[in-house]
């Protein structure tokens, strides 16, 4: 499950790289009103916000594709029994 957080998370952050480039920009729209200090800020603020909402909806989704991959692909389960290794079905 750690794998596919960890790939979920790149790929999120990847996401939110291309989401802070939109976010910057909206940030420095919105910030325009109060001049150029405002757009800086505005455009930082923006991709910096961009770049956490898309890795952190990444991880999750990431660590959830772990989780099935897991359980339905991966022996991971264990008979008591008899030791037998198996998958549960899909």
């Amino acid at each position: 499950m750690t794998i596919g957080a960890t790939i979920g998370a790149v790929g999120g952050a990847a996401r939110g790289a291309s989401t802070a480039l939109t976010g910057s920009q909206a940030g420095a729209v919105i910030g325009a009103v109060a001049g150029p200090v405002g757009i800086t800020l505005g455009a930082i603020s923006g991709a910096v916000l961009g770049s956490l909402v898309g890795g952190a909806s990444g991880c999750v989704l990431g660590a959830q594709l772990g989780e099935q991959l897991d359980r339905h692909v991966l022996a991971h389960n264990l008979c008591l029994a008899c030791g037998h290794r198996f998958n549960l079905p899909a």
